[in-house]
Formats: structure tokens, sequence, C-alpha cells
């Protein structure tokens, strides 16, 4: 333990405590001393503080330097790793890629490494640094257990207008979901405001309090299947995100009375109505976007892994039938999934992957193993 102590100045009062902290040599960035703040190595007058603290007059701040929480800490940068990414798409200012389930995102509490942070940074040479060291080339978030597309950025200017063209509404992102129960309209829209849950600050819920953010979500019904002996049957939807709340489409659905199958924080806790699945049941499947500096329109799709897919075969029986969008969209899915099996995969750091087979039809299943 090596505890550094000093009593604020007149210059840094009213300054948020991890700026003041970031003045002091022993730190290399706001971050790591944000981190250091986060995992209570930090206390005000001998009581932890939260980061956000203003300082006040006379205040003694004392800070373990050498405490070891992860790459944030002082003099530590984000560890490059040798994880493997599928590349969807890259070129020198941007990368898309598609995300499996249980991989976090960026370093937090719990999750120092092994994250896509750290394999971003062990297989690309430059990213945008717009959202902190801690997140190089991060544009948006997926949680740890939903799977599928997401973009990356090389340098600022592009970490910050993709960021921007997100808030603008302008790229589209849509994702497949099924959920229990069935929804009787083919589609419709959730507008309703998140903010973190009074009771469990890592949940969110639906509220009326100011310091609520606006979330906003459509969905369109894909397909039905009936019930069975322990559930009230699902329902296969596309959600379209206008905002990127946490947690944001499974609060939503939940919000209508029909949870994510899987998910384990707002769904069901019953094994047998969720079909034995151990993540939500959430898929970034579609992804497009104006390229910041080519202008160029880009789409994407990305048919859902094997663990989806089963579920879906498992419940093939149980459809009563896919709506015409539903149609369409798993038509191209299978489409772009034959055409990608066809043209090989990229993935940097591993000889070989196998890809997943998208979501069929009974029929196409038994089209295209007659093929083969």
């Amino acid at each position: 333990m090596s505890v550094v102590q000093r009593t604020a100045d007149e210059q840094q009062v009213g300054q948020r405590l991890d700026a003041v902290l970031t003045s002091w040599p022993e730190f290399v960035s706001r971050s790591a001393a944000a981190r250091l703040i986060e995992a209570a190595h930090v206390t005000v007058n001998g009581q932890t503080a939260n980061k956000n603290y203003r300082v006040a007059p006379g205040d003694v701040i004392s800070a373990d330097v050498e405490a070891d929480v992860g790459p944030g800490r002082p003099g530590f940068d984000i560890m490059p790793e040798p994880i493997p990414l599928d590349i969807r798409y890259e070129d020198d200012d941007l990368i898309v890629l598609s995300k499996p389930a249980g991989l976090v995102v960026h370093p937090a509490q719990g999750n120092w490494t092994g994250t896509l942070v750290n394999a971003l940074a062990w297989h690309f040479d430059e990213l945008g640094q717009a959202q902190g060291s801690e997140r190089p080339g991060i544009v948006h978030r997926l949680d740890k257990d939903t799977s599928g597309l997401m973009l990356a950025a090389k340098c600022d200017e592009v970490q910050i207008a993709l960021q921007e063209a997100i808030r603008q509404r302008s790229v589209d992102r849509r994702y497949l979901c099924l959920v229990h129960g069935w929804i009787s309209q083919d589609s419709g829209l959730i507008d309703a405001p998140l903010a973190r849950d009074a009771r469990d600050p890592f949940k969110r819920a639906i509220s009326d309090h100011p310091s609520a953010k606006s979330a906003v979500t459509t969905f369109t019904v894909l397909e039905r299947f009936e019930a069975g002996r322990f559930d009230d049957g699902y329902t296969l939807v596309e959600c379209k995100l206008f905002t990127g709340r946490t947690h944001q489409i499974r609060v939503h659905m939940a919000y209508t009375g029909h949870p994510v199958v899987g998910d384990p924080v707002y769904g069901r806790r019953a094994v047998k109505a969720n079909r034995g699945l151990q993540r939500q049941f959430l898929h970034s499947y579609s992804l497009a976007f104006t390229h910041p500096i080519t202008e160029a329109e880009l789409s994407f799709i990305d048919a859902p892994p094997a663990d989806l897919q089963h579920l879906v075969d498992e419940l093939t029986p149980l459809s009563v039938g896919r709506t015409p969008e539903g149609e369409e969209i798993l038509d191209a899915l299978y489409q772009a999934q034959a055409d990608r099996m066809g043209s090989g995969t990229v993935l940097s750091g591993a000889s070989d992957k196998t890809v997943p087979d998208p979501i069929l039809s009974a029929e196409q299943q038994k089209e295209d193993t007659h093929e083969r």
C-alpha cells in the first residue's frame, strides 16, 4: 500500500474528485482516477466518496495509488489480448464486427481483462480515444450476453461522428428478439423513459423521474409460436432502437408483458419456459449507416448464433406462420448467411470459424441439407 494524502487548494474547490486526482502527478488519466475511486481506494476526510463529489475547502484527499484495480490503475494502459474477432468489414476509418455472447465490451469492475476493448487493442494499432483511454474504438455497446453487430472506430473524428449519428438516429440498428407470449398486433412503438432502478443501481426501470432519459423502441412481429405445457407461447420480433439506453429492449419488452426469453434480470425464472436458454434471446442482426468519411451507404446483416438458432429449431413445429415482414427478413438472413459461407469468413486471430446457421424454416433446412 502506498497512500498519498493532500489537502484541496483553493483552485480545486468545486471541482469533481476525479478531476482533482487527475492533477496529481501519480495519475496518468482521469479514467484511472475514476476507477481507483470506484474501487474504494480513495477517501475524502476519511470517508469513501463518489467520483462526482465536488471538493470542498479543506478536504483531505487520500489515495492508495498502488492499489490493483485492473487496467485503469495509474500508469497502466489497456492490455492487448489475442482474442479472436469476427470482422465483417474494415477500412482505414472503421470496423464492423460480430460480438459473441459472453464477451464484455469494455473493462469495468469484475471484468478488467478479456473484453472486446482488449481484443481491439491487440488487433488494431490505431483506435479512437474520444470515449477515453479505457474505451478505445468503442462507438456503442452491447450487453455482455447480447450477440451481434457492432461498430468500432479507428480515429477520434470517426468515433465522434458515428456517436453523433446514433444520437441523431441516423444509424439503423435492429435486433432479433424472442419474447414470451403472443403479441397480438403486428407492430408497435414503445416510448417509455428509463432511469436507474431505485432498488438496484445495476438495473433500469421505466420512470417519470427527472433523471429518466428518453427511450424509444419499435417492434415488428416476424413469427408466432403456439403455447406448450410450460409456457404461453412465444413471438419472434424485430426490435429497432431509436435511442441506445442500457438494457433498453429488455426493459421495454418486459414492460409490455412480453419479456425476452432467457433474460436473467427482467425475464421469467422458469427454466422450462425459457427452454433451457442460458442468456437473453437478443441478437443485433442488422446495422446500416452512412460512412462519415466516404459518405457511402453501408449495411450489414448477421444471422443468429447456434444457441439461438437451436431454440428456434425446437419451436418450428409450433409455428403458426410468419408475417410478411418475417418472410422477408428471415429469408434475407438465410441468403446472407449462404453468401457468407460461400465466400468464407474473416476472423482476426483464429485459423477458422464455424459459422452458425441462420433461422431457417423446416422446409428450407431440408432443401439446404439435400443440396449439400
